[in-house]
This record gives C-alpha cells, sequence and structure tokens, in this order.
C-alpha cells in the first residue's frame, strides 16, 4: 500500500509520526473512493470549506479502492494549503469495508468523519453530526431526511431497515447512509471486513458505545433511481445474518446451533416414532417406508450442528482472556 502525502510536513504514512511532528489534529475526514467519483474534487472543496468555518485543525485522507487512475489525477491536482492530504491507492479491489479500514488506521485526529466521494447529502449536516458527537455520543450516523429520490429506493430502504430493526432490536433507519462521525476509540475497536462497513453503527453499540442518529437532508444528486442485481440484495441479507450471529451468538454459539440441532432432532424423532408406531400397531411395515430414512437422517443431522456448537463454546472458553466485550469510557478515581 503506497500513500501520498500532499503535505511536505507529513510525508511520513504512519499518524503516530504525524502527531509526534505536527499539532494535534481534531478531524480526520476519510473519503473511500469506492464508486461514483465523478464529483470527487467538489466533494473535497465543500467539506474543506465547512471544516474551515468551524475553525477546526483537520486532515483529509482518500483511501482509492483498486488505485483508479484518473481519480489519482483528480486528487493530485487538489490544493494541499487547507490540509494534510494523505491518497492511499489500493492496488486490488478490496471494496469499501477495507477502503474505511486502511482510512481509519491512517487517521490522526481525535474526530473521524466518513463521506462517501459524492454528494449524498447536504454536506451543511457535518455540523449537526458533530454537534450531536459533542452531546456526548461515541457514534453518531446519519438519516438522509428529508428523502429527494424515487419512492422505490425509500421502499427497498424501509424493508431492509424494518428486517434489521426486527432482528437486532435497535432502531436505525438509514444504514446506507455514507455520513458519520465517530471518536477514535470507536474506529480503533471496530474491525471491518467483507460489506460491514454497513452495519458499523450496530457493531459499534455491540461494544457498548453510544450510538446517535441525525436527519440531514439528501442531496439532490442522490435521487436516482437504484435497482440493484439480485445478487446484491442476496448478499445483504447473508451479511444481514452474519451481523445478527455477531450480534447476538458470537459469545454463546451453543445457543444459536444448539436451536437448530434440536429441532431438527425433534423433527427426526417425531417421524421416526410415528413410524414406529404404525409398525407396532401392524398397520404398515418399515422396510418400504423411505420416510424412516428420513427420520434417522434429521436425528443425526441434528446432533451433528448441535456438536458444531459445543465446539464453539469450548473455543470461546479456552479464548474468554482474550475477548473483549467492552469498552470503558472513563476511570473516575
Amino acid at each position: 500500500m503506497t500513500v501520498i502525502a500532499m503535505n511536505p510536513s507529513s510525508t511520513d504514512s504512519h499518524s503516530a509520526t504525524h502527531e509526534a511532528s505536527n499539532p494535534p489534529l481534531a478531524v480526520s475526514l476519510v473519503v473511500p473512493v469506492v464508486e461514483r467519483s465523478q464529483d470527487i474534487e467538489a466533494v473535497y472543496h465543500a467539506y474543506t470549506s465547512i471544516l474551515d468555518k468551524l475553525s477546526l485543525t483537520f486532515e483529509c485522507i482518500f483511501v482509492i479502492d483498486g488505485g483508479d487512475r484518473r481519480v489519482m489525477n483528480v486528487l493530485e491536482a487538489l490544493p494541499s494549503t487547507k490540509c494534510p492530504l494523505k491518497i492511499i491507492p489500493l492496488p486490488y479491489y478490496f471494496g469499501e469495508s477495507m477502503a474505511l479500514a486502511v482510512g481509519f488506521e491512517q487517521a490522526a485526529g481525535d474526530v473521524i468523519i466518513t463521506v462517501p466521494p459524492y454528494f449524498q447529502t447536504v454536506p451543511e449536516g457535518i455540523e449537526q453530526v458533530l454537534k450531536r458527537l459533542d452531546e456526548g455520543n461515541d457514534l453518531v450516523v446519519t438519516k438522509r431526511w428529508p428523502r429527494v429520490d424515487a419512492w422505490f429506493n425509500r421502499l427497498q430502504t424501509r424493508m431492509f431497515h424494518n428486517l434489521v430493526n426486527r432482528l437486532t432490536g435497535q432502531s436505525l433507519s438509514d444504514l446506507g447512509s455514507g455520513l458519520r462521525a465517530m471518536k477514535r476509540p470507536v474506529a480503533k475497536e471496530i474491525s471491518l471486513y467483507g460489506d460491514l462497513h454497513r452495519f458499523l453503527p450496530l457493531l459499534a453499540y455491540q461494544k457498548g458505545f453510544r450510538i446517535a442518529e441525525v436527519e440531514i437532508p439528501q442531496h439532490t444528486a442522490d435521487s436516482q433511481h437504484r435497482v440493484y442485481r439480485p445478487g446484491v440484495y442476496l448478499r445483504r441479507i447473508l451479511d444481514l445474518l452474519t451481523v445478527v450471529f455477531l450480534f447476538k451468538f458470537t459469545k454463546k454459539p451453543l445457543r444459536f446451533f444448539g436451536l437448530i440441532g434440536s429441532g431438527l432432532f425433534a423433527v427426526g424423532f417425531c417421524v421416526s416414532a410415528l413410524l414406529a408406531l404404525e409398525r407396532m400397531l401392524g398397520v404398515t411395515s418399515l422396510s418400504d417406508r423411505p420416510l424412516l430414512i428420513l427420520g434417522v437422517l434429521l436425528m443425526v443431522l441434528g446432533v451433528q450442528v448441535g456438536s458444531i456448537g459445543l465446539l464453539g463454546e469450548i473455543i470461546i472458553f479456552t479464548h474468554a482472556r482474550k475477548l473483549k466485550e467492552y469498552t470503558i469510557r472513563k476511570f473516575y478515581r
């Protein structure tokens, strides 16, 4: 991974060196460049102007998934007088989660703000996000509201979040909104991979951080009709199942696998018992009943699934000392 630092005073790629040689930064603006990068120059000027107006010391970090040369040329032509500017091209397409993880690793600010490389919400919303963060929250996510895009977009968003909230017990409304602000410990504690960036607030809540959601008007440039391929919807569902498992069963896998295994075993037992009863009453013979094989297989499968949960519990128990489920906000004495 190559880091191109546009500010001569921050040529070192590691944030620790930056902190040692420069004044502390209040904000790191992290932009994962994964899609829709046509307006990236305008995005840079819009957000840096607002941070300038707020009199905050800040840096900009652009992580370019796949190292698009066109985007690189645009970013390298940006003026570096406003703030330290880091451009990080990734050699392959790793996805938005990896781009964000790289940006978090390089960030030196006390507060990390993520924005998409296009206008998804109005840039002025960044002031409200920082205000809610100052109220004691650890992570502030945004909800695009009022929406200006097509009714179909709003419908699929509502259906997806109803499912997410029902499965996790939370009340989030717009996990797809890329404008977020978080304190440094949040970015340090959360591990992002695959497509889990969308579920960052859920992962942060699981670690004990305070989460808040604020409504920010949707930008008119984000109003296009969005219909994805069936594979994308399937991946979203699988990602959601992953998060639900991490959210509820990471430390107690036996409850998840044990419940499924018990159900399979119970169905198999009932089928086998019914056939055995019919045989005892002389209603039918067992030699020509394939249903008996199904019943036995279900019982064996139930035992195997339950055994996976038991092995998971043993692994969790033996590594329990290395697992940390909490965050300590402050020591008072």
